[in-house]
């Protein structure tokens, strides 16, 4: 298995064709632990966290961008993101311990389409775009056509998650995410 860390989408997806069997992460929070449960090693560990883009957390216009290796605790810490999305932010807080937060992403939390991601039915409720690096471009989808079952998802071969694109919610309008878990204390 070999490590690669590109500096741009196009480097990315090079590697990803030039590579069959290779993969994508950003903060391995669930790749490490999937190949120590036995889950097959990819030819080439195609590290994310090294392109400007997929880091960076923008608004204009209306419109925020969010790279799809930005920390969760990027997010939780950007008080201009949280007061727009504090549901999001919320649910971005909930992925893991402190550590965790450090490494993981939104890109990460819905591409490994666990049943149990924090952030993805916040994204999913905010109308959340997900643009999508393909073998020759990039494709724009609604983040809900991203998992199609636990563990599954609609990305092809060679596809990776580049970033989020959110509108600015509407005026007067707010949200909230709060986990259901049973109690475990008594």
């Amino acid at each position: 298995m070999r490590y690669a860390a590109p500096a741009t989408v196009d480097e990315a997806r090079a590697l990803l064709s030039d590579n069959p069997g290779s993969q994508v992460f950003a903060g391995a929070t669930d790749l490490v632990p999937q190949m120590r449960s036995g889950r097959p090693a990819p030819s080439v560990l195609v590290d994310l966290k090294g392109i400007e883009r997929l880091t960076a957390v923008t608004h204009e216009d209306g419109q925020w961008t969010i790279g799809a290796a930005t920390p969760a605790v990027d997010l939780t810490r950007d008080a201009a993101f949280t007061a727009a999305f504090p549901g999001l932010s919320e649910g971005a807080g909930l992925i893991g311990s402190d550590q965790i937060q450090n490494r993981s992403s939104l890109g990460g939390n819905l591409a490994n389409a666990s049943p149990a991601a924090d952030s993805v039915p916040a994204l999913i409720a905010n109308a959340g775009q997900a643009v999508i690096a393909t073998a020759d471009g990039t494709r724009t989808v609604p983040a809900s056509e991203i998992v199609t079952g636990p563990g599954s998802t609609s990305l092809a071969d060679g596809e990776f998650i580049v970033e989020f694109m959110l509108a600015d919610p509407p005026a007067g309008t707010g949200d909230a995410y709060l986990r259901m878990i049973p109690r475990t204390e008594m």
